[in-house]
């Protein structure tokens, strides 16, 4: 008999053996994790002395103490943030890890696994491949951790960077930039915590890789 082709959107098939994530994504993964906590937190303290909106975060979930203390601890973790970041990306792409498991993306594949997401029936077999919902969030997180760096940069260095700041609409619309980016960094990884709630062993295999 013969076999049924592969659909275009089916992830490539891998060796039983190999392992779900290797030592140098698990380094980066766990400093990217520290310096997103830094960031976020320390961010919370800055937005606090001059509120865009009409409220301002609980001081216990801040880090910094104070203005300045909160600026240092933002500018430590924005450049783990953006060395770990540049180093993560120049990997996947090195190691073609990029394309074997962020792609392809298609609309029908996204419509069928978040069909299944929400009935309770996404999955979670091989660790080793991610679904589509999942292709897709880990893509949408990188995207938004650049517009984070971006409209940061506008911030720390309003003069230096004036073509990205007009691009962005001016330095008030960058703040607003940059305040949504990080809630939906936050959001992302509140479901993150959620989803490793759901399936522990994607937490072991973070820590062992495998």
């Amino acid at each position: 008999m013969q076999a049924t082709p592969a659909s275009p959107d089916a992830p490539p098939v891998l060796p039983a053996d190999t392992p779900i994530h290797p030592g140098w994504l698990r380094v980066m993964h766990w400093l990217n994790a520290l310096a997103v906590v830094v960031m976020v937190m320390s961010g919370w303290r800055i937005y606090n002395a001059s509120p865009l909106f009409d409220f301002v975060f609980p001081k216990e979930i801040t880090l910094g103490g104070w203005l300045g203390g909160a600026l240092q601890w933002h500018f430590a973790g924005m450049w783990l943030l953006f060395f770990n970041g540049l180093l993560y990306m120049a990997m996947n792409l090195a190691t073609g890890r990029l394309w074997r498991k962020f792609f392809p993306l298609s609309a029908r594949g996204m419509a069928a696994d978040l069909g299944a997401a929400l009935r309770g029936r996404l999955s979670h077999a091989d660790p080793r491949r991610y679904n589509h919902v999942q292709r897709l969030a880990y893509l949408f997180v990188m995207a938004d951790i650049a517009v984070l760096v971006l409209s940061g940069l506008v911030l720390w260095k309003s003069v230096q960077f004036d073509l990205l700041r007009e691009l962005m609409g001016g330095y008030e619309a960058a703040r607003r930039v940059h305040f949504i980016a990080m809630a939906l960094l936050t959001a992302f990884v509140a479901i993150h915590l959620v989803m490793v709630a759901l399936v522990p062993r994607s937490l072991i295999a973070m820590i062992r890789g495998k």
